[in-house]
């Protein structure tokens, strides 16, 4: 499969205007906003892998008693 590296340019847009941000942050806001970003991260992560073993069948999203 091929899967772009590259941003459209509405994500170009939002990822200069998110860094833009960034850059005036406190050294803590920084930290807290990193570690936010990694949590969800690993949050989209896990639903990513639920989907894909619903789909394939492989795991059911609601386990029955």
């Amino acid at each position: 499969m091929n899967y772009p590296e590259q941003l459209s340019l509405e994500q170009e847009f939002d990822f200069r205007k998110f860094a833009d941000q960034v850059r005036t942050l406190s050294p803590e806001q920084a930290q807290d906003l990193s570690l936010e970003l990694y949590r969800q991260m690993m949050i989209k992560d896990n639903l990513y892998r639920e989907i894909l073993k619903d789909c394939w069948g492989i795991g059911s999203v609601y386990q029955s008693p």
